[in-house]
């Protein structure tokens, strides 16, 4: 009995002396606040665009958003709810931008991201459609003259980016990251400061997306392979949490904020397959659509977050991260899509009202006076009436891919380059993706320069060569050689051709004829497209086989002037390709 006593007695000893024993408290855990957006595109008036939503009603509605005052105030609310945040995004903050910001080479909009507090961009591929040295220039400052667009029209000097680009992927001729591959942020003080390290991602395939002359001498390495093999490095440097910033994106079939993964596809994908478990976010870009997925849903093995905030700061998302700082750990992430509700407008198909359900932002004061600084300064090229068309000139397409905007602007381009000492153009060839914005006329059919500005932004040059018809068939397959990214061509008139999908790779092409007549494999035509296709763009890579080039004029050149050319453009009809794809 006195044996089993003397356990009892130590412990109750070791009771009575614990007053005089100091016992460490637990360090509670460490919120900070991840604020994301991506392909903003240099859009710094509200769009008037909506997007689709369900109210607390159950009804589908559609929130009129975007705006650069607007998207500051969302981000100050965000900001307000914890000191420890940072504002953040997944690419393609300028390129393919309205005229307001693209007419001065997008310095309004990298000074719209200073005043908003960004921290952290990881290049995406617009970022590069006017070169390497005008993106350095985006981040250094200066007003070295790289374009054919003189800067500093309005503010000079330009002070360049206060944020970081991050481009880990993308290569210099040295074989060195163009801009830093990381970047560390400390959230805290003491023993409760964390750590988060952001590596920032180019997609793979810029080279294809972008004119090869603007990226001469860079590469641009796998994705994954390269976030991987810094995780170990910003571990070693305290990081508590790692944070993917990628100009890559997914496809989803669900709403905005719906969180269930529903129905997910694209070229983010693999990429997500192959990283570091050791990862906690990933927020991406490119693909223009808003989602929030664990996506520890599909992998268990990789439970990180992956968050995307649509297009043109119309969505802002909301990312919390919850870290132990004792033991480095990210015990909790949760994240919402917040739409940047903006003022109410009117459109050719109604009015858009502001919905009462949603959050309402009021345009931030000083954002608003530089959105207004530089419109006025745009203001009299952008309302200058260039012409009439008969109607909206859409890029709504039919079931078969065509749009009425695409037929145009491939007429356009045919006429522009038809005659004999013009290239002797016979057929052409327009790329969707290259067509940003429907040409929507007033009451009276008029139309500016601004919408047709807004429609074909790039101001790529044309570019006539020979090709022979097994060539053209070449061409046309590779509409479809990704299943997540058909793309099909506008054609100009007296071109046609149809396709079914369901037929193996290589023979999705069932027909083609100029003015009724087949085209024969070895007979040679003569195709305008422009220079951004011609050196590959958008994977168009057979084009690049065509001989007896003849250079053209600029693309929103000859918009211009078609539309101008004295009578109203009149509607082209959708019968210039058609789909066999069965069911």
């Amino acid at each position: 009995m006195q044996r089993s006593l003397l356990p009892l007695f130590g412990l109750i000893s070791l009771g009575a002396c614990a007053h005089t024993t100091k016992i460490a408290p637990a360090i509670a855990p460490v919120e900070v606040k991840i604020i994301a957006f991506n392909d903003f595109h240099g859009n710094l008036k509200p769009p008037q665009i909506s997007i689709p939503a369900t109210d607390t009603h159950g009804r589908q509605v559609r929130v009129p958003a975007g705006g650069v005052a607007y998207l500051a105030s969302a981000i100050d609310g965000l900001k307000a709810q914890n000191p420890n945040h940072v504002v953040v995004s997944a690419g393609d903050l300028i390129g393919a931008s309205p005229i307001t910001s693209q007419l001065f080479l997008d310095e309004p909009a990298v000074l719209a991201m200073n005043m908003i507090g960004l921290e952290f961009n990881a290049v995406g591929n617009h970022e590069f459609d006017r070169g390497r040295q005008e993106l350095l220039r985006m981040q250094r400052g200066g007003c070295e003259k790289y374009t054919t667009t003189q800067p500093c029209q309005i503010d000079r000097p330009f002070p360049g980016g206060k944020f970081r680009m991050l481009a880990a992927n993308t290569l210099t001729e040295m074989g060195a990251p163009l801009f830093p591959a990381t970047g560390l942020r400390v959230f805290g003080h003491g023993k409760r400061a964390v750590k988060i390290g952001f590596i920032g991602l180019t997609l793979k395939d810029t080279s294809s997306l972008v004119s090869p002359s603007g990226i001469k001498g860079l590469t641009f390495a796998d994705e994954a392979a390269t976030a991987n093999a810094l995780v170990p490095g910003l571990k070693a440097a305290g990081a508590d949490a790692i944070v993917v910033l990628i100009h890559q994106g997914l496809y989803t079939k669900v709403e905005y904020n719906d969180k269930s993964c529903g129905g997910v596809s694209g070229s983010l994908l693999p990429i997500l397959e192959k990283l570091d478990p050791a990862i906690d976010l990933v927020v991406s870009g490119h693909t223009h659509n808003s989602y929030i997925c664990d996506y520890g849903r599909i992998d268990p093995s990789r439970p990180f977050l992956v968050t995307s905030a649509e297009v043109r700061g119309e969505i802002v998302t909301d990312i919390n991260l919850t870290i132990d700082p004792a033991t480095h750990r990210v015990l909790a992430k949760r994240a919402d899509n917040i739409i940047v509700q903006s003022a109410s407008y009117t459109s050719g198909r109604g009015d858009v009202p502001q919905q009462p359900d949603f959050p309402t932002f009021k345009p931030r004061p000083d954002l608003q006076k530089l959105v207004d600084r530089y419109a006025d300064a745009a203001r009299a090229v952008e309302q200058r009436v260039v012409g009439t068309i008969g109607g909206p000139a859409t890029r709504d397409k039919n079931a078969a891919g065509e749009s009425i905007l695409g037929n145009i602007v491939a007429d356009a381009q045919l006429d522009a380059t038809h005659a004999s000492d013009k290239g002797g153009a016979q057929i052409a060839f327009m790329n969707p993706d290259g067509l940003r914005a429907s040409v929507t006329p007033d009451a009276e059919g008029r139309v500016t320069f601004g919408a047709l500005f807004a429609a074909q932004p790039f101001s790529n040059t044309l570019v006539v060569r020979t090709l022979t018809g097994r060539q053209i068939r070449a061409v046309l397959e590779q509409q479809f050689n990704d299943p997540n990214w058909i793309r099909v061509l506008s054609v100009s008139r007296g071109f046609r051709f149809a396709y079914d999908l369901k037929r193996p790779d290589g023979q999705h092409v069932l027909e083609m004829s100029l003015d009724g007549v087949p085209l024969g494999d070895d007979t040679p035509y003569r195709v305008v497209v422009n220079s951004f296709m011609v050196s590959g763009g958008d994977r168009f890579t057979e084009l690049a086989k065509g001989t007896n080039e003849t250079g053209g004029p600029v693309d929103i050149d000859i918009f211009v002037d078609y539309v101008a050319a004295g009578k109203a453009v009149t509607l082209p009809a959708l019968d210039r390709v058609t789909s066999r794809t069965p069911g």
